[in-house]
């Protein structure tokens, strides 16, 4: 990175919440680049685009460095990996002028490089040659992408670093300080973690405090060896050395418990070659935060539980149960589709409530003996999902199956169980809402309305359609073509909700069809406590001072 005014976002905090996707870091190099620019070298940037639809869509850029044809850039990439999706991703190298933006057209393309995400996870490092638009090489112009996957239990954290008494490397005023921060590999070779910015004509700098993942800056490992070097800034890309030390983010903690640490910034050339020489100034770490970013198994390892609800739909349009047409009918040698579904999602979500006993409920029936239409609950006596089997099955002949399918008041059933929870100020209970009907729901507006005041609380919603009938307007509920919003526009806080037609899954295992509408699950859950900056009741903590970080 150059520091200074061109400097770009700090490296990406690489922090991540446990999803089912893994996320992936890039960090981009350059070697031989095109010279542009006839006064000076090249001042190169690259710009990240990812095909979406058949188009090039741009999803960053890294920052500007200063007259040079070999970069190490700092900005760091952060990406969904999915293994089942072939993602193509193209570089694209600039030669930046004075402030204007990239693809202007007083930018030089100094080339670019296309491939898959997936070659890259697969290689770890890959460098490829730079290619200019009519496909020929750029000269000698190649760019290494180096990935690594942000490991599940990983967190971030914030540094500030200040100095004092560094040397004066300028004639006419002061230097111009900036740290580099790298980390060792290995194999012993260094990777630029962070570059701070230039604090202009200050031998006493204080350098804004930046954060970043613990996987960058040490791979999550305490005693992994730290390069740091501090540079004289300067403006055509010959920066002056000033001088380095070592340490380990181990050492760095100490700036926890004693308010600060420090290192004495040395020059090898002038401790070999000066026989009173002590340091070339002294670095000092002022202050150290460690963020957790805890998983979905550490909340439920910490004790929360899963509170599991269905509601049955028993409107008139499913057919008389005692009809073989019928989507209610006890086939004595194969389950229903509601049957299948229930025991499906029901059997996982089980093994996440230690007493077992969930909340069952009726809704668009008649209810004996005053034959109201209401929502009703489903009776059991035996515990797990087999319990809530057998009362669906016992209901049947006792009720009247009539409608509408109002699935309103069932949310807010649930919801407000999930309100007392919230109130608790603890991560001890979290609620999945099944919900099983054959058709659209009538009452639409109120449930979007419901669903958005849910999206506040500690619960998901799932929605399964069964039978054959158009599920096209359920698709808003779901919000994966858009963000669902209430009937007066206000937008959910959090997609919590799955829909999934049954008929998908007809001839599939009922596995898949619990691993397709179970699969957002602990990322909602994570993504809930996060906002909240809940830890689990009983975190298995590293640090004391480990605190939550923001949902990604």
């Amino acid at each position: 990175m150059n520091p200074g005014s061109e400097q770009g976002a700090p490296a990406a905090l690489g922090v991540v919440t446990a999803t089912c996707v893994s996320k992936v870091e890039l960090r981009l190099s350059c070697r031989h680049l095109l010279d542009r620019d006839p006064l000076n070298k090249s001042d190169p940037s690259v710009v990240l685009l990812m095909q979406s639809q058949g188009q090039w869509v741009e999803v960053d850029r890294t920052e500007v460095i200063k007259s040079s044809l070999h970069p190490v850039f700092s900005k760091v990439f952060t990406l969904d990996y999915y293994f089942e999706e072939v993602q193509k991703l193209r570089f694209e190298a600039y030669d930046i002028h004075g402030h204007c933006s990239i693809g202007s057209q007083d930018d030089d393309f100094l080339g670019g490089m296309e491939c898959t995400l997936g070659q890259i996870v697969a290689q770890k490092k890959m460098t490829r040659a730079l290619l200019l638009k009519n496909g020929k090489h750029a000269g000698k112009s190649t760019i290494t992408v180096i990935a690594e996957e942000i490991s599940g239990n990983n967190g971030y954290v914030e540094l500030s670093f200040r100095a004092k008494k560094l040397d004066d490397k300028d004639l006419f005023s002061k230097s111009d300080p900036f740290l580099e921060i790298y980390r060792i590999n290995d194999d012993q070779s260094e990777q630029l973690v962070y570059r701070t910015e230039v604090v202009k004509n200050n031998l006493n700098p204080v350098w804004e405090t930046f954060k970043v993942s613990l996987n960058s800056l040490c791979s999550c490992e305490e005693k992994r060896p730290l390069k740091c070097l501090v540079w004289d800034y300067d403006s055509r890309g010959k920066h002056d050395f000033i001088g380095e030390f070592s340490t380990t983010f181990m050492e760095m903690q100490k700036a926890i418990e004693e308010d600060k640490v420090q290192w004495d910034c040395v020059n090898p050339k002038y401790k070999t070659k000066k026989r009173n020489y002590k340091n070339s100034g002294v670095v000092i770490l002022s202050d150290l935060k460690i963020h957790r970013v805890y998983s979905f198994l550490d909340y439920i390892m910490g004790g929360c539980q899963i509170h599991f609800t269905v509601a049955i739909d028993f409107t008139a349009s499913n057919g008389d149960p005692r009809n073989s047409c019928s989507l209610h009918y006890i086939n004595p040698y194969q389950p229903n589709e509601y049957l299948k579904a229930l025991i499906a999602v029901g059997e996982i979500c089980q093994d996440y409530d230690s007493d077992k006993k969930f909340s069952a409920l009726g809704f668009g029936a008649r209810i004996p003996p005053k034959y109201e239409v209401r929502a009703f609950p489903l009776y059991y006596t035996s515990t797990g999902i087999q319990g809530v089997v057998e009362s669906y099955q016992n209901c049947l002949p006792k009720i009247q199956l009539y409608g509408p399918t109002n699935v309103a008041p069932i949310i807010a059933k649930v919801a407000r169980m999930a309100a007392a929870e919230e109130r608790t100020g603890e991560a001890s209970q979290y609620y999945i809402l099944l919900i099983l009907t054959d058709g659209v729901v009538t009452d639409m507006a109120d449930t979007r309305e419901a669903i958005v005041r849910a999206s506040y609380l500690p619960m998901s919603i799932i929605i399964v359609g069964v039978g054959n009938a158009d599920f096209t307007d359920m698709q808003i509920l779901d919000g994966d073509d858009g963000v669902l919003r209430s009937p007066k526009g206000e937008p959910v806080l959090r997609d919590i909700v799955q829909f999934v037609p049954f008929r998908e899954f007809k001839n599939a295992s009922a596995t898949a069809l619990a691993k397709c509408v179970l699969a957002e699950v602990p990322k909602q859950v994570v993504e809930y406590y996060s906002h909240k900056e809940l830890p689990p009741r009983c975190p298995n903590m590293d640090s004391p001072d480990a605190s939550p970080g923001p949902p990604q």
